[in-house]
């Protein structure tokens, strides 16, 4: 049975949530900015003094990284390897380039993404 406790005065909505998690802000303003170096979370937002020290987000983050690169790469490097025959050394010096840079602009969008997300599902300590 649901008691008036169990639900959530307000919903909050969560592509918006999302869209600014991706762009490094505060999911509840927008403005402020979510991360004070390259992955570490505010404690709250300097604008709308929103509290953010409650994120899980742990490893999260890494293995969508690791996830999606994965799945970008592998098929590229085959597309590569089977329509230029490349040298095996400029394959993998592109490959390598192209793995670490997409995994460094990736890596903190999504850490901002999970934060969001936990944000607007009320997750660990949100609410």
């Amino acid at each position: 049975m649901m008691t008036d406790q169990m639900i959530p005065s307000e919903d909050r909505a969560l592509r918006p949530a999302l869209l600014r998690g991706w762009r490094r802000r505060c999911p509840n303003c927008g403005s402020g900015p979510m991360l004070k170096g390259y992955l570490q979370v505010r404690d709250e937002c300097a604008v709308c003094g929103e509290e953010m020290y409650h994120h899980r987000a742990d490893d999260g983050p890494a293995y969508l990284t690791i996830l999606i690169v994965g799945h970008i790469m592998a098929p590229s490097i085959l597309f590569v390897f089977t329509a230029f025959r490349p040298e095996p050394m400029v394959l993998f010096t592109g490959f390598a380039i192209g793995c670490v840079a997409l995994s460094l602009y990736l890596l903190p969008r999504l850490k901002g993404l999970m934060v969001a997300f936990q944000w607007a599902r009320r997750m660990h300590g949100f609410a």
